[in-house]
């Protein structure tokens, strides 16, 4: 697999026979390419494309994925059903099962809003959180965060005996001391090869701060850092 870093919670994933983007928000620059984080059509015009959006928030889904159909000889989109209904596109539900042509995806309910993804394709396995996570606010009540805790722990046990050749998880720096509560767990409890740390927008230097942490000192080879839109790695 090729992964390019496109921003936030967006990644492109290149497997053997499908061109996947996960999460996709920021369009610009104008007139950009891949090599900036930018996903222009016209690039992967004779690719077998999927797009998956894992729920309506702004930073994780932008409407402009679905003008590239007119560009893209094969092309399909899959969206959480939080999002508004969009005609000739996949509409999937928390905790179900869909068995294509070409993939199996699983779903789980995310925590916060629409699902998370894990997508069995070209003998790949890939994980996308969207926005399941241990969301620990510091200001909520106590029942609140302890919901939260139970909720993230629970959809990560539904996953925990699959074989993940690579998973993208929240770092979100907001939480302050509980920045990496959700992958920490999530490193310890699942069967993965590679972890991505994701939803950081601008503020990367989060993923230096894990990698110095003594909390990753058992899990820190398998973290993939990227420091810039367009940065690319193959695995």
């Amino acid at each position: 697999m090729k992964i390019t870093y496109l921003y936030h919670s967006g990644f492109a994933v290149e497997t053997s026979d499908h061109f996947l983007i996960f999460d996709y928000w920021r369009n610009s620059p104008m007139g950009g390419n891949l090599s900036n984080g930018v996903i222009n059509p016209d690039e992967i015009k004779d690719r077998d494309v999927i797009v998956f959006s894992s729920h309506r928030h702004k930073d994780h889904y932008n409407s402009v994925i679905h003008t590239w159909q007119k560009t893209i000889k094969k092309f399909r989109v899959v969206l959480s059903n939080d999002i508004n209904k969009v005609e000739g596109v996949k509409m999937v539900a928390p905790n179900m099962v869909y068995n294509e042509n070409d993939y199996i995806l699983k779903t789980f309910l995310s925590n916060d809003e629409g699902v998370a993804f894990f997508l069995d394709i070209d003998g790949v396995h890939i994980y996308h959180a969207g926005d399941l996570n241990w969301w620990h606010w510091e200001g909520e009540e106590g029942s609140w965060n302890d919901d939260i805790k139970k909720s993230y722990q629970k959809e990560i046990g539904l996953i925990a005996e699959e074989e993940m050749d690579i998973a993208f998880i929240t770092l979100d720096p907001r939480l302050n001391d509980q920045y990496c509560w959700g992958l920490d767990y999530f490193a310890r409890n699942t069967k993965t090869n590679y972890i991505v740390p994701m939803h950081y927008g601008r503020k990367n230097q989060v993923v230096e701060r894990l990698l110095k942490d003594d909390v990753s000192k058992e899990y820190r080879e398998k973290i993939i850092r990227f420091s810039s839109r367009g940065d690319n790695i193959t695995i």
